[in-house]
């Protein structure tokens, strides 16, 4: 006999459930039996009743009814409690009584009522106003059921909870309890009938405890209890499953105000893995994808999904030209276009050089516009049939400026010095692809901001030349953050990306370097979809005061795993768990183990084939 049927009872014996429910199951005898049924299956391995509690197998379980409700009920007011992050069940029983039973029994109710309050105005008493509220409310449902606008029900309301130990048990009780005495709604345990109250919450439909109150139609619909937070729309891509509820984390970003994102995690957190995970389901949503990559995690990416990948470096045989032009759009003119590049030229030779004085400043600017001259490009040029300037032209105009000695100095060594092969060429890559990754990985340090600051206006001057839905991908974006020209573009993007149907991803684990830029928090605001993954203690205070979040929300960051955080859109937040499919994971994985083992079995298959 299963332990299951000692808790439901067995017709076939005569002792109590009590009796019952402590009759040991021998595994031998099922085993003799070779009979295993569900019940065997889903029982607990052991169960006690106790008058307060249930221990079923290692956990604890005991279940509660309300016993009151106020005079008022407010909307959701039920679902704190559906949506706390704890283990629990309920069951709500609605059981209809015929209105004509319930008005007989109003019609005395209100005799009582108005006998009490003639009584005590006999007496000259003074008048009692909880007998004037009971009378009009009591009058007011009256009429209201005789008009067929409310009914009545016989509505039980049972919580159980579970835990560990008793004492976990009392913390989750008094929580429980404490949400909603808040709104004078109170609990009481079922003592001695916690087999009955038990029985009564499992999903069978049978109310054994059969304790109700009465609730007219108004109050009850409050209770309903599907009222847990979901954060999805009716299209988009998965980011990942909700964590206090299961149900699915789906968006599309350029259906939100704007088409921004932004990811904060600690190293190892998962924030990559996610990122990557977005691009391949977003790709399939005809979605171009254009990626700058520090580190080179997403080489494999582009080389599964048949895309682009640049390596950026002084040694590579990539090469952009930042005096590049693009082709004016609708609502451009060639002399807004040039007025454009020229001040992110000087913003570029800011970061070059090492900062400008405000004269090397004014010399730079003259000098570019010159240079640009020099190949007859003006305002009335044809963009789409130039040839751009090189930085060797641009340090041919500078030698001829008075004052530009030590702007010439110090840019000798990027067009004859060792970095002269970086920036001194023509352009010769083409984005014109689905996905396009962009590596500088090989690119010293020192340079890297450089090299970010240049490609990521390289892809904005590309971008602007036809619109389409694109996602851009920084990561690791504290690079960029290092120097205010950088950052300052970086935030530009954000602003003005939606124009042109761009998406902008930005992603960092480096969150102090990030927010101290004064361009970190607008960056933030700027972002309709936010990701925050596992923190570390000293970074997890900013992002609290940044984002808003609760005491249990910060904790959360700073016990989360791999792939869990907190995903945000636009005012609405949730506990959010990445989950990738099988080919979905040995596609993006960053794992040194798994890459390692996935490199072994390609090898292996490719000897196989020999």
């Amino acid at each position: 006999m299963s332990l299951l049927s000692n808790l439901f009872g067995n017709k076939k014996t005569g002792m109590s459930h009590e009796e019952r429910a402590v009759l040991p199951v021998l595994p031998d005898e099922i085993y003799r039996a070779a009979k295993l049924e569900l019940e065997d299956i889903i029982a607990p391995s052991a169960l006690e009743i106790t008058p307060k509690s249930l221990n079923l197998g290692d956990k604890i379980a005991r279940t509660f009814f309300v016993i009151s409700y106020p005079r008022y009920l407010t909307d959701n007011w039920f679902s704190p409690i559906i949506n706390l992050d704890k283990i629990f069940d309920v069951s709500i029983f609605i059981h209809p009584i015929e209105t004509s039973e319930i008005l007989r029994s109003f019609q005395n109710k209100v005799a009582e009522v108005q006998s009490q309050i003639s009584i005590r105005e006999s007496k000259g008493l003074v008048r009692d106003p909880m007998l004037d509220t009971a009378y009009n409310d009591l009058e007011g449902l009256r009429d209201s059921l005789m008009q067929a606008q409310e009914k009545m029900f016989e509505v039980g309301l049972y919580i159980t909870i579970y835990a560990d130990t008793e004492n976990d048990l009392f913390k989750v009780e008094n929580e429980i309890k404490s949400l909603l005495e808040s709104k004078l709604i109170y609990l009481k345990p079922a003592l001695f009938q916690q087999a009955e109250a038990f029985k009564t919450v499992i999903p069978t439909g049978t109310d054994v405890l059969s304790i109700h109150q009465k609730l007219n139609t108004e109050p009850l619909s409050s209770l309903f209890p599907f009222v847990s937070f979901d954060l999805t729309s009716d299209k988009g891509i998965l980011y990942g499953v909700n964590r206090h509820n299961s149900s699915l984390v789906i968006f599309d970003r350029f259906s939100l105000p704007n088409y921004n994102s932004i990811i904060f995690a600690t190293s190892g957190a998962g924030k990559s893995y996610a990122t990557k995970l977005e691009i391949i389901r977003t790709l399939m949503f005809d979605t171009e994808v254009i990626v700058i990559d520090p580190e080179s995690e997403y080489e494999f990416l582009a080389e599964a999904l048949g895309g682009r990948y640049f390596n950026i470096s002084l040694s590579s045989d990539h090469h952009i030209n930042p005096f590049d032009l693009p082709i004016p759009s609708a609502d451009e003119t060639g002399a807004d276009v040039l007025r454009s590049n020229t001040i992110n030229l000087v913003g570029l030779f800011r970061i070059m050089l090492g900062g400008l004085t405000p004269g090397e400043d004014s010399i730079i600017d003259r000098a570019i516009t010159e240079t640009y001259a020099l190949k007859d490009i003006t305002a009335d040029s044809d963009f789409s049939n130039i040839e751009p300037p090189l930085l060797s032209d641009f340090e041919m105009v500078l030698a001829g400026m008075e004052g530009s000695d030590s702007v010439l100095q110090r840019l000798t060594k990027f067009t004859r010095g060792s970095w002269a092969s970086f920036l001194n060429r023509p352009s010769n890559i083409d984005i014109n692809r689905k996905f396009v990754v962009f590596s500088v990985r090989d690119m010293e340090d020192e340079l890297k901001p450089v090299a970010m600051y240049i490609v990521t206006h390289y892809i904005w001057n590309s971008i602007r030349k036809n619109i389409k839905k694109r996602l851009l991908v920084v990561d690791e974006a504290w690079w960029m953050m290092k120097s205010e020209d950088t950052a300052s573009f970086l935030y530009s993007i954000a602003k003005r990306g939606r124009k042109y149907y761009l998406g902008l991803a930005t992603i960092t684990q480096d969150v102090g370097d990030f927010m101290r830029s004064p361009y970190g928090v607008p960056i933030v605001t700027n972002s309709s979809l936010q990701m925050l993954l596992k923190q570390s203690p000293s970074t997890v205070d900013l992002l609290q005061k940044t984002f808003n979040l609760t005491d249990e929300e910060k904790y959360l960051l700073l016990e989360a795993n791999v792939g869990e955080g907190i995903f945000f859109a636009g005012l609405k937040h949730v506990a959010i768990k990445t989950i990738a499919s099988y080919t979905e994971d040995q596609i993006i994985t960053s794992d040194p183990s798994q890459i390692l083992a996935i490199k072994k079995a390609k090898d292996e298959m490719l000897q196989g084939d020999k």
